[in-house]
């Protein structure tokens, strides 16, 4: 656990580093949290079709990316007292 919750700080402080602290209406969170889902969905197809025997670490890098954005929209929350 200790490994992954790392990972997902490591992640979401790369976002940061990127984009700089981001405030955005939860409905704009959303468009940008489905987008990252989008890609999980994309990795897991292309592990499943494309190289069925190939490594997913793409699949795990984006679960990763989706957690991180699920923090970034807790910090969000919680840093414009929405929550």
């Amino acid at each position: 656990m200790q490994k992954i919750l790392s990972q997902i700080q490591a992640e979401r402080q790369r976002q940061l580093e990127k984009w700089g602290e981001q405030n955005h209406s939860p409905i704009e969170w959303c468009a940008i949290l489905g987008e990252e889902v989008g890609e999980v969905n994309k990795a897991a197809l292309e592990s499943h079709f494309k190289h069925p025997n190939a490594d997913i670490e793409e699949y795990r890098k984006e679960l990763v990316q989706v957690a991180a954005v699920a923090v970034a929209m807790l910090q969000s929350l919680d840093r414009n007292e929405l929550g």
